[in-house]
């Protein structure tokens, strides 16, 4: 692993910005606050993936191939929620969520 850092201490630092992509998940209202915080989410797993795997398995890349997975997947899903999010600004002129009740109907 990496000198002087042990597993514990790299997982409670994703742990926190696992935890703090969800709570701005919860608390904002904005859509592009909300995408940010799913990227934490989804970075902090990445880690997650990679450091796990590497502590269990140092000589298998199982870890960092899931890790890519989710770095794409992640890639294509911001690519899609920002093109619904500059759609929604054209229609309506806010990027807030309580403003896009609009879509229901």
């Amino acid at each position: 692993m990496i000198a002087g850092i042990s597993i514990y201490e790299i997982l409670t630092v994703t742990s926190i910005l696992f935890f703090i992509g969800v709570y701005g998940f919860i608390t904002r209202k904005n859509l592009i606050s909300i995408l940010m915080s799913i990227e934490l989410i989804l970075n902090a797993s990445v880690i997650n993936f990679v450091v796990i795997n590497k502590y269990l398995y140092p000589d298998m890349l199982q870890g960092v191939y899931f890790s890519i997975f989710i770095i794409a997947v992640a890639a294509a899903e911001t690519a899609l929620a920002v093109s619904i999010i500059i759609n929604l600004y054209r229609q309506i002129a806010s990027v807030e969520v309580k403003d896009t009740e609009i879509m229901k109907y």
